[in-house]
């Protein structure tokens, strides 16, 4: 029980990442708050989960549902211990192709949400509260179509360095969590672009991690509740890469 009486959010909790990241947050003991934009998504991921979870419908782009957000928080559990940053989305688009749509809409969920988010929970987070970053190794990595995603996730990898700094003296950690290919249904969206089948885009993308295969949501959920637990009061402005070797070798 490495969160036991502690609080948690995750945003972007209904599915994939988000929601193994709650499991496992909830099996340790915290009492996990998820947001996402569908309620019958949140609903149901909050019933599949063994534990204390409050499902909360919320936009992470949105400052009204964000402040509505951290007053449920505020009233039903008093504060916030830690705080998984991880609403995000990709939508590929090779340069010529960028629309102002895409890039606002990319920018808007990924680095602007994220930064609100974080912004709009500090007064309820504690001393000894851990704010983990969802990133990307696409920050790092230079692959086709991810001309706006990559910048938007760079600014996410930003995010951390000055936090920390500017967090330090609160007793505040701030860290980002750095994921590579992971087998959920983020890659069926992506497997347009490609011009693949989604079974064969997963293969293919196997290919390129040195362990020889994709994630599995359950392994990053670990690597989560390092960064939010005690297990890691030492670390703060880090990077921790769970890709399978993708963006190390």
């Amino acid at each position: 029980m490495r969160l036991d009486n502690k609080v948690a959010l995750v945003t972007g909790g209904g599915a994939g990442l988000g929601h193994a990241i709650a499991a496992r947050f909830a099996a340790e003991g915290a009492h996990v708050f998820i947001t996402g934009r569908r309620k019958d998504v949140l609903d149901d991921a909050a019933a599949s989960i063994a534990g204390k979870v409050t499902a909360v419908p919320a936009d992470s782009t949105s400052a009204a549902d964000l402040a509505d957000l951290a007053e449920t928080i505020r009233r039903e559990a008093g504060r916030l211990d830690a705080l998984v940053a991880n609403a995000g989305m990709i939508e590929r688009a090779d340069l010529g192709e960028v629309t102002e749509d895409h890039f606002d809409r990319t920018f808007d969920i990924n680095a602007r949400g994220t930064m609100f988010t974080v912004q709009t929970m500090l007064p309820l987070m504690p001393v000894g509260g851990s704010i983990v970053l969802v990133g990307s190794i696409q920050s790092t990595k230079g692959l086709p179509g991810s001309t706006t995603y990559s910048a938007a996730k760079a600014a996410v990898r930003s995010y951390a360095r000055v936090w920390a700094a500017e967090f330090g003296g609160r007793g505040l950690r701030v860290n980002v969590l750095t994921p590579g290919p992971f087998d959920t249904s983020i890659i069926d969206g992506q497997a347009e672009y490609f011009g693949e089948d989604p079974t064969a885009l997963r293969a293919r993308m196997a290919t390129h991690v040195p362990l020889g295969r994709l994630g599995r949501p359950e392994e990053l959920a670990g690597a989560a509740l390092f960064l939010a637990s005690d297990d890691s009061t030492f670390m703060t402005g880090a990077e921790l890469c769970v890709d399978g070797g993708m963006a190390q070798v």
